[in-house]
């Protein structure tokens, strides 16, 4: 089945150039990179992010983690990846959340790992399922980011809407 997913390449993985590593191991999964920026996370996002996370003990540090703050790095590298089973083959070549039990020959068992502190350095986000995969491309991506139309939008006319524009 055709799918879409979201990686993240976290704040731990760019501070250790770990980037094209990442990539390279994520292009054995022969899928299609249909969008890729580097974000600086804002605390909203990191929120909105793990907003099913938002209950548990290490919440607020999962946060902070991704907004760069452990690594003086606020910045992650957002992609879009689709094809065939996308979700599953990227899920198996990041390896499992936690460093120590991720099979060391995927991303995570590769570069993860874990501080005295219990934090996991665990490189990349990978979505878990489609409906999560939704979410977080809606997410971390406007439509026009995207190089296909992967789901239903709208355009609208916006006055007042600030922006940077180059001078």
């Amino acid at each position: 089945m055709q799918e879409q997913t979201l990686v993240l390449i976290k704040p731990d993985g760019l501070k250790r150039s770990l980037t094209g590593n990442v990539i390279t191991r994520l292009s054995e999964a022969k899928l299609e990179i249909l969008a890729a920026k580097v974000v600086s996370v804002s605390e909203e996002l990191a929120k909105e992010h793990y907003q099913h996370l938002k209950n548990e003990k290490f919440f607020l540090d999962l946060i902070r983690f991704l907004r760069g703050e452990f690594h003086d790095c606020p910045r992650v590298m957002a992609m879009v990846y689709q094809g065939e089973d996308a979700i599953a083959k990227v899920r198996e070549l990041a390896g499992a959340t936690n460093p120590e039990e991720a099979d060391p020959t995927s991303i995570r068992g590769s570069y993860g790992r874990i501080h005295t502190s219990g934090l996991f350095e665990n490189v990349m986000h990978a979505s878990e399922n489609l409906k999560e995969a939704e979410r977080e491309i809606k997410l971390w991506f406007d439509p026009d980011e995207i190089v296909e139309d992967l789901y239903p939008s709208q355009e609208k006319t916006q006055e007042s809407v600030r922006q940077n524009v180059w001078s």
